[in-house]
Order: C-alpha cells, then structure tokens, then sequence
C-alpha cells in the first residue's frame, strides 16, 4: 500500500548509493533515479545533495527518512494484521542467513515451513553476519540467522542452537589420521580462510588469540567467502580449512573430505536476530519459534 517512490527513497537514504538501492529492490538504476526525481517534485525540495564523491542526505531528506521509516513500518503493519485478522499467516517473509546457514540448514526449513504455510513467499538474503544484521537495522529484512551473537545495542539476538567448528583437509593431508589438533600445530600450514566480516573468521579469530596464537602469523594462502568454494579449495589438498561440520557433513560421509576436532574444542552458536523495537507479525513469530526447533534438530551430529 505503501507509495512505491518512498519505498524507494527509504532504500537510497540508507545505502547512500542508487546503485546498491536497485540491486536491493530489483530494479534498475535509471528507474530509482526517476522515482527519487518524482518524489523530489512532489514533495518541491532536494532530498540528496549528489556530488562526484557520492551522495549524502539534505536537512529535507533527513526529516523525510525519519517519517519514511514510520511510514513504511506502519503500512507492514497494516498488512500484516488485516490478513492475521482473517486467520491468515501470509505475506513476504524476508529472511537474512549468513552463508553457512543459508546454504546447508535453512533450505529444508523454508521448504518445511511453506508445505506448513503455503500463503508465505519467503524472499533470502545470503551474506556473512555483518551485512544480514545491517540490513535487519535497515529494515530490509524481518530476520536474521547468524553465526555467533550479535552485539548490536537495536537487535534481539536469540541462541538457536550450538554449532561445533572443524579443521576440514583432504584425506591426503597431513592432518587427515589425527584424532584431534590444536591451534599451535596449524600455525605453519596452509590455510584458507574465510573473509573479513564472515561469522565464522570472527570465531575462528578468538579461537586462535585465546589458544595464544596470533591471527596475522597464520599462513593464510586464500580467503573466501563461499564455503563451497572452500571446500572445493580443500579437496584439491591446497590447505586445511576451519569450517561448520554442518557444512562438510555430505563430503565426509563421501569420504572426499576429513574432520579433525580441534583440542579444545571450538563450539559456537547459531543465533536468529530480528529488530529490537519493531512490530512483528504472528508470521514472523511463527517463523522464528518454528525455525528454533527445526535447527534444534539439525544440529551437528557427528559424522
């Protein structure tokens, strides 16, 4: 219900770029400028100051974004409880996971959950933590799925379930016949990594300060931020990785990849983060209290 050409505005005015606005709602970036130049018309005031350098919010803008942000939460809201007033729990459910979730535990959960309740359209965002949790204060997303908590002061960050993190090598690796591994005999070997930002390389980071070992003497030989990709590096017998065994449960059944507990070892948790001060739907409650348990029950078992 909302007017498409604020929905618009909100988008630029939190990413500061018209390009990463279109891409975030899937149209093209002549179609935003034009909506931003129609709004701008309307309304008779600049809401932008551009520039070479990029582009920043005016005085008008910046009161414009304040109600914009209202606006479009209370039109959700509006939505949201006229179909719940008809019994319905139906809408656009738009979930944020970082890529471990996304690519190996939430698929059977948004599968499950739709057979449950097909008038859902689930929309998912796939990003490392950093950038889901972004975009749940941007207001682009209902929820989230992170690896790790968040220490976002605006979001509520709810522990879902544990996750045991593995050094990951090809059977061939010099690594592959141990029992276990600790951080201080890695030191040396080739390593990929996970990116900047990534849950993942946070926990792994903290892992190896705590074991008295210095992130930055890590010989780390490729950085990723696809665990398939990983994976695949791995395989090839490149380095060892440090990975999700929900994330290399298939291969190492297949026997084309080998888990090593680390000593000790290294748990973390899952985490769903959704806005601390926003309305949510009996869609998104029924979600997330749905999603709990489904992880509950896909938790790392050993291989």
């Amino acid at each position: 219900m909302a007017d498409r050409r604020l929905q618009v505005f909100h988008a630029v005015a939190k990413s500061l770029s018209f390009t990463k606005a279109a891409e975030r709602l899937f149209m093209t970036q002549p179609a935003v400028t034009s909506q931003i130049r129609q709004l701008e018309d309307h309304v008779g005031a600049r809401l932008f100051d551009r520039s070479h350098g990029g582009i920043s919010l005016t005085q008008a803008g910046v009161v414009a974004l304040d109600y914009a942000e209202r606006i479009l939460a209370l039109n959700s809201e509006l939505e949201t409880r006229l179909k719940e007033i008809g019994g319905r729990v139906a809408g656009t459910l738009a979930i944020g996971a970082s890529t471990t979730i996304a690519e190996f535990l939430l698929p059977s959960i948004i599968g499950e959950f739709k057979t449950a309740y097909p008038e859902v359209l689930p929309r998912v965002f796939v990003g490392n933590s950093e950038s889901v949790q972004s975009r749940i204060e941007e207001r682009t997303l209902d929820l989230g799925f992170i690896e790790g908590d968040s220490h976002n002061s605006t979001l509520v960050s709810e522990v879902c379930c544990e996750d045991e993190l593995r050094v990951v090598c090809a059977p061939a690796h010099a690594l592959a016949a141990q029992a276990s591994v600790a951080a201080a005999a890695l030191c040396e070997l080739p390593y990929v990594s996970r990116e900047t930002g990534s849950g993942t390389r946070q926990v792994t980071d903290r892992y190896f300060q705590k074991s008295g070992v210095a992130p930055d003497i890590l010989n780390t030989v490729v950085e990723l931020g696809s665990p398939e990709a990983i994976k695949g590096l791995v395989a090839t017998g490149l380095g060892f990785a440090i990975m999700s065994c929900a994330a290399v449960r298939k291969e190492a059944a297949l026997g084309q990849l080998v888990q090593i507990p680390l000593a000790p070892r290294l748990v973390r948790y899952l985490s769903v983060v959704y806005a601390k001060e926003r309305f949510h739907s009996q869609m998104v409650t029924t979600f997330i209290a749905f999603a709990k348990v489904r992880l509950q029950a896909l938790a790392c078992d050993e291989p």
